[in-house]
């Protein structure tokens, strides 16, 4: 399900741009095919058993621990296959309105449905890593190219925004393996991690989904890139990104780091009343409807992830 659409993005790269209808057509027939296969993981999937499933494991990197992991449990499952249906949707619902460089959005989308798929079903840290970050750079052209008026200060503001949280979960990851000696998450969830250190490498991770989420007061990205980004990037953006913070938190942070998250869970509680009263307020003046609905995303969609990660501590 990964493989399949990078495959079909690198045929679209060789398709002439005077033939640009072929590409859209690979990219709907390649995107059936994930779709079915999506059905086929909630079909297969065994809802008793509480680890992970359709594993695969390749060696990677030699001598370090850190191999291409690949894994489905309870809550990745219906990521995974609201990635894949989303993005589906997304390249039929755009069949007919994307009429400039169709071969490069066609690339763009089946790049980002491969990566958010990677994300979700990533087991190794460094993996998912290299997944999440992945998703940067097709968003970045989906709303870039093909977005609104001012789509270039957009951009440029989800880029670093984004980019600038990744930083210190790199560092988190980086000073994970040097204590751990391994990034499979499996095995990781059997490492005993200091109080102390917990808290450090829990604000590495923290400040790197609460701008995916986007948490107050790092989501001033999320206005400017949700009306600047065409519908069918909208669409991915509130349905599938904003996602993968929550997913984050509530994968990494939850389970490898408990006493931090028990710690930081008052905060966070705290942040997220905030942020739904102070954007309530906001969505009152608003008069565009896109960035009302991106704000109403905001105040409901992250802040009842984070409270969810709250409670859950």
């Amino acid at each position: 399900m990964i493989l399949l659409p990078l495959l079909a993005a690198l045929i679209c790269i060789l398709v002439r741009k005077e033939n640009s209808e072929n590409a859209k057509r690979i990219a709907g027939f390649v995107s059936c095919i994930n779709s079915a296969l999506a059905g086929g993981l909630w079909f297969y999937f065994d809802s008793y058993n509480p680890g992970f499933q359709f594993c695969e494991k390749y060696l990677w990197i030699k001598s370090t621990g850190i191999d291409f992991e690949l894994g489905i449990d309870g809550i990745s499952l219906f990521f995974v296959i609201l990635s894949v249906w989303l993005s589906t949707l997304m390249i039929f619902g755009t069949w007919y309105s994307v009429k400039e460089r169709l071969r490069e959005y066609t690339i763009s989308c089946l790049a980002l449905q491969a990566f958010m798929v990677g994300s979700f079903a990533a087991t190794n840290l460094f993996v998912f890593y290299i997944f999440f970050e992945g998703v940067l750079i097709p968003m970045f052209l989906i709303i870039g190219i093909w977005g609104g008026e001012n789509r270039v200060y957009a951009t440029i503001k989800f880029f670093l925004y984004t980019l600038f949280g990744s930083v210190f979960m790199l560092l988190a990851i980086l000073k994970l393996y040097t204590e751990a000696q391994t990034l499979s998450f499996i095995e990781l969830q059997d490492f005993h991690i200091s109080p102390h250190l917990q808290i450090l490498l829990f604000l590495g991770f923290m400040i790197s989904f609460s701008i995916k989420i986007p948490m107050w007061p790092v989501h001033t990205w999320l206005p400017d890139a949700h009306v600047e980004a065409p519908a069918g990037g909208s669409v991915l953006l509130a349905g599938v990104l904003l996602k993968m913070g929550g997913y984050g938190l509530i994968r990494f942070c939850l389970t490898l780091f408990p006493d931090a998250s028990h710690l930081f869970a008052p905060y966070i509680s705290v942040l997220s009343v905030i942020a739904i009263i102070w954007a309530s307020l906001i969505a009152l003046a608003q008069t565009d409807i896109k960035k009302t609905y991106c704000i109403f995303v905001y105040c409901s969609y992250g802040h009842c992830n984070a409270w969810y990660f709250c409670f859950q501590t």
